[in-house]
């Protein structure tokens, strides 16, 4: 025990559910990618399952490097890596690469390794621990301009990201608007922000179909939102059908590993639609136990956000810990029909380094602040438990907030 806390510093459980869900992500992602393996790579099966592995290993490289950090000092990194992250959305937005039949240009190449990435997902998470840093200072928000810093670049980034994504685009305003509740800011300043994300996009619709050049998404929104609701055609609706043949031939117990007959029809078996493989192969029972794993990981976000002894502390979990809870609820939501396609990934077991990465970023943030901002004032063992209580006596009041 005392060699793995020497190199693995924060939640051991939280640890152990993140390592737990990697593992068993491979023969799931092998499974699922057989069938476009055939079309893509020539037969080869494999391929898919090593791309996968490889971005779970750059992912966990990151995820270690960021939670040997201190939480304070990705607060005041964030603070630096926001305009990069509005520049690489601007790059994505004027020249963004299609993937994977995506009729968006979401992606941007990075030109040393060769690889595309989703600057969505960067500037998503960027925005939330900027967010958290700012909220986590005293302030007095009595009117709408006492928070207009927030405002701007939420709006900033919404703006960037909408022409090419609309449900990542809900997603983070979703994310961004829990996080001001948590924050404290009145309802009524909160009530106004939500009708002006509406007239925005409101307005944003009128000027596409005035201008019908500018984008090509709202068609693609108009369709799923019509196929969702069942007023669509077969063609439309294909994938959700697919996806509910392939969990209802799972029955109880599921097919067994590898034997998913319906992703050979799915066209994103993969990405979007692996939960539906996933329970195919693997039944209810296989389908409640991920559930089960992925709930036992949510509820220790909870526990180290409660626990954390500053204001910052707690809003960087929620701002961390926010994508991937949403993601995971609505990519199953999604496989089952309970949300439109909206193209949102299951944290692990689809396919996309982007993905990957940004969720294990976001972990490593999380076990941050369980190693620096609750246990080293818990106290794992007598001498960080004596540090940190001669810290607290000698600097009382920065616990109130950051």
């Amino acid at each position: 025990m005392d060699t793995v806390r020497k190199y693995l510093k924060g939640d051991l459980l939280t640890w152990g559910l993140i390592l737990l869900l990697m593992l068993i992500s491979f023969l799931p992602t092998y499974s699922a990618s057989s069938s476009l393996a055939h079309k893509f790579r020539g037969g080869n099966t494999f391929s898919f399952l090593t791309k996968h592995l490889l971005h779970l290993g750059i992912g966990s490289v990151f995820m270690y490097g960021v939670h040997r950090l201190n939480f304070r000092l990705i607060g005041k990194l964030s603070q630096l890596i926001m305009p990069v992250a509005l520049i690489l959305l601007v790059i994505t937005l004027l020249q963004g690469q299609e993937m994977g039949g995506a009729n968006a240009s979401r992606w941007v190449r990075i030109p040393v390794i060769g690889m595309s990435f989703q600057s969505s997902a960067f500037a998503s998470l960027a925005l939330l621990v900027w967010l958290a840093k700012w909220f986590s200072k005293p302030r007095d928000i009595l009117e709408l301009k006492d928070i207009k810093w927030p405002l701007i670049m939420i709006g900033t980034t919404l703006g960037l990201i909408l022409p090419a994504d609309f449900s990542t685009t809900a997603i983070i305003f979703a994310m961004c608007f829990l996080m001001m509740v948590i924050a404290g800011v009145p309802w009524k300043h909160l009530w106004k922000i939500i009708a002006a994300g509406v007239a925005a996009f409101g307005l944003f619709i009128l000027i596409v179909i005035a201008f019908p050049n500018i984008s090509n998404r709202v068609a693609t929104w108009q369709a799923r939102i019509v196929n969702f609701s069942g007023g669509g055609d077969e063609d439309g609706a294909y994938q959700t059908e697919q996806a509910k043949m392939a969990i209802a031939e799972g029955e109880v117990f599921g097919k067994g590993p590898g034997k998913s007959i319906q992703k050979n029809f799915l066209p994103q078996s993969n990405s979007d639609f692996v939960f539906a493989v996933i329970t195919e192969e693997y039944g209810l029972v296989g389908a409640t136990l991920l559930i089960l794993f992925y709930g036992g990981l949510f509820r220790r976000f909870v526990k180290i956000a409660r626990r954390a002894h500053t204001k910052f502390g707690t809003l960087l979990v929620l701002a961390a810990s926010s994508g991937i809870v949403l993601q995971t609820i609505v990519n199953m939501g999604v496989a089952t029909s309970l949300f439109p396609v909206t193209g949102q990934t299951l944290p692990f077991f689809s396919a996309g380094g982007s993905s990957v990465w940004m969720t294990c970023i976001a972990l490593g943030i999380i076990l941050s602040v369980s190693h620096t901002d609750v246990e080293r004032i818990v106290g794992t063992s007598p001498q960080e438990e004596e540090e940190n209580r001669e810290s607290i006596i000698s600097n009382d009041k920065p616990l109130a907030h950051e």
